[in-house]
Parts: structure tokens; C-alpha cells; sequence
């Protein structure tokens, strides 16, 4: 099997699942209303009770909210898989001369689209909200990578559901764990204000490292050691996911 070929079968498969997606705008919508709503309560109604050490705390909150994003937007390509899987359109892709692992890349691809379609919303609400930022392209593109290496590590981490549940419940039910993670993290508070068992988890989960790291570079500021922590655990949960991902998916085709 060539690379041309892999390349073309997953270009696409990828064209495919993208179509369902666009003709279902709902699921990019939905994703991305729950971050906005939060984004809103936080800001608007406890926004003023919270401490952050910021004069904007839509600037301080949305790193976080871009990672509930994330985190929420992941959760349809378990679905999106799980119902593949269900009505036996991997037995009619795999009966033909394509690439086998380009299903799977069909889906993580589709999944990175509309997640980043979902940032761009919640982005363009932040502004509207009042969020600014002098960083510049560079640095935004430094944002843009660690957001995109999230996501592809979640992404690889939902594929193991989507192809391992027995219904939607258990397909999706993995992301709410995810979503919640941000809430023990330096995302809506500083680590500090936090009891000691509590700071600690904080302080050593990889939603901090990340959204220490991009807050930084939008606020112009010196990343230090959390850039590296956040490449660290989004590179390490990528190649974790994607092995465990691809032995599932074997053992998959040989059941």
C-alpha cells in the first residue's frame, strides 16, 4: 500500500464524513453553545465573585473554555464511529482495495475540522465579550498548534470507544470525565486559591500545563516551563491513544 494511496483513499473518506457533518450543523452548533453558555454564566454572573488576578477575566477564562470545547466536541466522533460501526459501513469500506487505517483517519480528520470550527465560534463570542489580545502571529500560531495536538489526542483517545461500545450512551459517556477536568485546573481560578490535596492535582493534571501555556501567549508573556509540560502531555496522550486506538481497531477487523 503506497502513501499516494493511503493519502487519496483518506482525502476521500475524510470529503465524505465532512458532507454528513455540513448537512448537520447541529453538532457544531451544539458543541460549541455549552462553552459559550459557561463562557457567559462565569463572565457575567459569578465572574465578578471570582478572584483570578486579571482585569478581564473573559481573557483569563477562554484557554480554559477552549478546551471544554475540545473536550466536547470529541465526543461526536465516538458517535459518529459508533454508528459506522453499527450499520456495517466498515465491512463495505474494508471489502474494497483502500487503505484500512484511512476509515480511521477519515474520522479523526473530520473530528479536528469541526473542532476547530467550534474554537473559531467561541473565539468570535470572547471578542464580542470583550476579549483582546496583542500576541502576535507567531504566537498565535503557537495557540493554533497546541490546540490542534489537543485535539488530535483526544480524537485518537475517542476512537477506542466509538469502536469498543455497545451504545451511544457508552460511546460518548467518556467525554464527561474530560469536561469536567478543567474545572480542578487553573482554568477558572488561580492553582493557589486552591485547599493543598486539591492544588496539588491541580497543579499536575495536563489541562493546567496547557492552559497555563496558552494563556501566556496570548497574554505576550514568557511561557517558561508549561509550553514543554503541555507538548509533553499532549504528545504523550497522542501516541498513547493512537497505539491503544489502532490494536482495538485490528483486534476489530479479525473478530
Amino acid at each position: 500500500m503506497t502513501a499516494t494511496h493511503f493519502v487519496g483513499d483518506t482525502a476521500v473518506l475524510t470529503g465524505r464524513s465532512l458532507r454528513h457533518v455540513s448537512r448537520s450543523m447541529d453538532t457544531i452548533i451544539t458543541t460549541a453553545v455549552t462553552p459559550i453558555a459557561m463562557m457567559l454564566l462565569f463572565v457575567y454572573v459569578l465572574g465578578g465573585a471570582i478572584n483570578s488576578g486579571s482585569d478581564n477575566y473573559v481573557t483569563y477564562l477562554l484557554p480554559g473554555i477552549l478546551i471544554i470545547t475540545i473536550a466536547s466536541g470529541i465526543s461526536y466522533t465516538a458517535y459518529r464511529l459508533f454508528l459506522d460501526m453499527q450499520s456495517g459501513i466498515f465491512e463495505r469500506f474494508h471489502s474494497m482495495p483502500i487503505a484500512r487505517s484511512s476509515v480511521l483517519w477519515a474520522h479523526v480528520l473530520t473530528s479536528l475540522v469541526a473542532n476547530l470550527i467550534s474554537i473559531a465560534v467561541v473565539v468570535l463570542v470572547a471578542l464580542l465579550m470583550g476579549f483582546r489580545s496583542g500576541a502576535g502571529v507567531l504566537a498565535w500560531l503557537g495557540v493554533a498548534g497546541i490546540l490542534v495536538l489537543f485535539t488530535l489526542a483526544l480524537t485518537w483517545f475517542a476512537v477506542i470507544p466509538g469502536l469498543t461500545a455497545t451504545s451511544i450512551d457508552g460511546a460518548t459517556a467518556f467525554s464527561y470525565p474530560l469536561i469536567f477536568l478543567p474545572f480542578i485546573s487553573s482554568a477558572f481560578v488561580p492553582t493557589e486559591t486552591m485547599p493543598g490535596p486539591v492544588r496539588w492535582f491541580a497543579e499536575n493534571q495536563p489541562v493546567t500545563s496547557i492552559v497555563n501555556a496558552v494563556r501566556d501567549l496570548l497574554a505576550e508573556r514568557p511561557v517558561g516551563t508549561d509550553l514543554w509540560l503541555a507538548l509533553t502531555w499532549c504528545g504523550g496522550i497522542l501516541v498513547l491513544a493512537f497505539v491503544l486506538a489502532m490494536a482495538t481497531y485490528r483486534r476489530r477487523l479479525s473478530a
